[in-house]
C-alpha cells in the first residue's frame, strides 16, 4: 500500500444527455439518451485514485435527498470510506447539466455545486484530522475558497504534499498558490492564471516558468489529445497522449488527476506518474459517464505493459 491520498472537493450529481450537436445560444436540441450518475470533479477524482489503487479517503458533501442518497450508495458499492462524506440538512445535492455531442464526443458543463460550497468551521473540526494525517491532498475548485485555503494551511503546516487542480477556472490569490505543490491545470486554466495562452510545447513551458515563479515546484499542464506537460521534479517535457476512440470526453481530467496521484503515492517521480495519468484518461474516454467510467488497476497495467511491448 503506498502514501495516503486525501481528495477534498465536490460530488454532484451528473444529468448527461448526448445529442447531435451542442447547443448554441437560444437553441433547443433534441437528445438521444439521458443518464443519471455520480460525479462532480473531487468525487470523480476519488474514484480514479481507489479504481487505481491508491490508499484513498473522499471529503466531500452532499445534501439529504435522492441525489445524496445516490452518492452513497453509489461509494458503497464501490467500497470506498463514506466516514467524510458529511450532509448538508439544509442545501440541496449538487448537479451537473451535462451535454455530450455524439459525433466530436465534447462535452458542455454547468455545474450547481449547492452543498459543496457550504463547508463550515465545524465541517472543518471534523476533517482536519484526516488531512492532517494524510501524505497528498488533491484539491479543486468546486468547493467554497474560504475551505480550500483552511485545507491547504492544514496540510502546508503538517508538510503533506498539495495537489491543486485548479478546475474550474477562477480567480485565485498569489498567496495561495504560493502554498501548492503541484498545480494541474489545463489549457485555458493555465492561460487564466498565467496569461500565457498555451497551444503547444513551448508556449506550456512558458507558463510553467510563470507558475514557477509564482513559487510552485511542480507544474502538469493537461492538454487534451496533444498530451501532458510537465516541469519540476526529475526535469520537464511533453508526453504524448494515448491515442484511443473516444466516447465521452467528459472526466478525463479527473480520470488524470485520480491517476497521477496514485502514481506519486507508490512512489513513482513525476514523468511516470504523468504517464500513469494519461493511461488512465485514455481508459476513462472509452466508457460513457465520468465516475462510472474510471478505469481499475488491472485495466491501467495491461493497458502499459500493451503499450510497453508497442
Amino acid at each position: 500500500m503506498g502514501k495516503k491520498v486525501v481528495v477534498f472537493g465536490s460530488y454532484v450529481a451528473d444529468l448527461t444527455g448526448t445529442g447531435e450537436h451542442l447547443p448554441r445560444p437560444a437553441e433547443t436540441v433534441f437528445g438521444e439518451t439521458f443518464r443519471i450518475g455520480p460525479g462532480g470533479k473531487g468525487s470523480n477524482q476519488a474514484v480514479a485514485a481507489h479504481r487505481a489503487g491508491a490508499d484513498l479517503r473522499l471529503i466531500t458533501k452532499v445534501g439529504k435527498d435522492v441525489f445524496g442518497d445516490l452518492a452513497l450508495a453509489f461509494y458503497e458499492k464501490e467500497r470506498m470510506d463514506t466516514q467524510f462524506v458529511l450532509v448538508d440538512e439544509e442545501a440541496a445535492t449538487g448537479v451537473a447539466l451535462i451535454c455530450v455531442d455524439e459525433k466530436t464526443k465534447q462535452n458542455q458543463i454547468l455545474v450547481v455545486p449547492s452543498a459543496c460550497t457550504r463547508f463550515g468551521d465545524r465541517d472543518l473540526r471534523q476533517i482536519e484530522d484526516i488531512i492532517r494525517n494524510a501524505d497528498i491532498l488533491l484539491l479543486q475548485f468546486e468547493i467554497n475558497m474560504d475551505a480550500l485555503e483552511k485545507a491547504v494551511d492544514i496540510a502546508k503546516e503538517h508538510e503533506v504534499l498539495i495537489v491543486l487542480n485548479p478546475a474550474p477556472a477562477r480567480e485565485v490569490s498569489r498567496e495561495l498558490l504560493s502554498k501548492i505543490d503541484i498545480i494541474t491545470p489545463n489549457e485555458m486554466e493555465a492561460k487564466a492564471l498565467t496569461g500565457v495562452e498555451v497551444t503547444n510545447e513551448e508556449s506550456a513551458l512558458q507558463a510553467a516558468q510563470v507558475f514557477h515563479r509564482m513559487g510552485i515546484p511542480s507544474v502538469v499542464i493537461t492538454m487534451g489529445e496533444k498530451g501532458a506537460f510537465y516541469s519540476g521534479g526529475s526535469g520537464q517535457g511533453m508526453i504524448p497522449a494515448r491515442l484511443v476512440k473516444a466516447v465521452d470526453t467528459t472526466g478525463a481530467g479527473d480520470a488524470f488527476n485520480g491517476g497521477l496521484v496514485t502514481a506519486l503515492s507508490e512512489g513513482k517521480e513525476l514523468e511516470e506518474a504523468v504517464r500513469f495519468g494519461n493511461t488512465t484518461a485514455s481508459l476513462s474516454v472509452q466508457k460513457f459517464g465520468t465516475a462510472p467510467s474510471m478505469p481499475y488497476r488491472r485495466e491501467i497495467d495491461r493497458e502499459e505493459a500493451a503499450a510497453d511491448l508497442r
